[in-house]
């Protein structure tokens, strides 16, 4: 995708979920599987994020008590705003779900439509549901009365490029209860190929119908990027993926370049360092030693992106078992770049 010109700035409205304030034109942590764990929110919160989702977590787990899924309801008070997201297709146990994750006290549930893999598709659920508008409609209205927090959806643009109605379901959604939606601007046959396209999300936005926050998604990976998708689009927020994985300063550098006009200056190799230390220290504090040096792993790339003849660290970095052997690698990075 070509960067974009940027034209007259659109009026920004002050964004709220329900009750809670996010000012203007917030920047959203997307639930990424394997990625949004406490560790990786916590720095992106610190970072400027506004909002962070958990990892989606299917509700047949929760109710199986199973516990890859439990963990993933850990929450922090220094995380709030936090939401909690959720997927399924079969709504008694989505709706024993919401009573479970109600106990973990998020400020707010999402609900997963928009999850293009195979495994979950399936099964009906993320972005399968999508063949499917009436039940993604009956579910959405039916955790709405379940619960006493503010629901939000994540979605696609539709099936595949010849089903695309994501006016009509976003107007059906907020039509039920849901008090925010999030588009990632790709349909679910093209999983994550190609150019993600925002002029449907922009639709949406403009629909005079909708009153409800319109979140953009997919490809937001540059400051100008998030400031074409504001300014340009006239879009409430932007929801952050890929782009922030071992970069939570992303978010910091999106609000400078909206504050400013500017760049700001990429990270010391120190700092760089001393974030990616204190990752993996509360990966290893929440998940324990093996799985805490494993999960970290996907981090470093990104991390030391853009550093020449690093290739040796990096292999060092993915290949180390102990998180005493990372850090002493983390050193030497520091020794041999600053």
């Amino acid at each position: 995708m070509k960067d974009l010109p940027i034209f007259a700035k659109k009026k920004s409205a002050l964004v709220k979920i329900g009750n809670i304030e996010l000012g203007e034109f917030p920047l959203l942590l997307a639930p990424m599987e394997d990625v949004s764990d406490p560790p990786f929110r916590a720095l992106c919160k610190e970072n400027g994020a506004d909002v962070v989702y958990t990892e989606f977590i299917s509700c047949e787990g929760l109710i199986r008590d199973a516990a890859k899924s439990v963990i993933k309801l850990d929450i922090y008070e220094k995380e709030r705003p936090v939401g909690i997201q959720i997927f399924g297709a079969n709504l008694d146990s989505m709706l024993q779900a919401v009573d479970i994750v109600e106990k973990s006290n998020p400020d707010i549930i999402d609900i997963n439509f928009g999850c293009p893999v195979k495994k979950v598709v399936s099964k009906g659920a993320g972005a399968g549901i999508l063949k499917d508008i009436d039940k993604m409609e009956r579910l959405t209205k039916e955790i709405v009365k379940r619960t006493k927090l503010p629901v939000t959806v994540k979605t696609r643009l539709g099936w595949d490029h010849d089903s695309i109605k994501i006016i009509e379901v976003a107007e059906r959604l907020q039509d039920v209860g849901c008090q925010a939606i999030a588009i990632h601007g790709r349909t679910r046959s093209q999983m994550y190929k190609g150019d993600a396209d925002w002029s449907y999300i922009e639709q949406v936005k403009n629909n005079q119908r909708m009153h409800i926050p319109v979140f953009a998604n997919g490809d937001i990976n540059t400051p100008e990027r998030a400031m074409y998708v504001r300014d340009s689009l006239g879009l409430d927020g932007a929801m952050i993926g890929r782009a922030s994985i071992g970069n939570p300063w992303f978010f910091k550098e999106v609000k400078h370049f909206f504050n400013t006009g500017n760049h700001l200056e990429p990270s010391s190799i120190q700092e760089r360092a001393r974030v990616a230390k204190r990752h993996l220290e509360m990966s290893v504090s929440w998940k324990g030693e093996r799985l805490g040096v494993y999960e970290t792993r996907r981090h470093y790339s990104n991390y030391f992106k853009g550093i020449e003849n690093f290739k040796p660290f990096r292999t060092k970095l993915v290949t180390t078992e102990t998180s005493g052997e990372v850090f002493e690698v983390l050193d030497s990075i520091v020794a041999n770049f600053s």
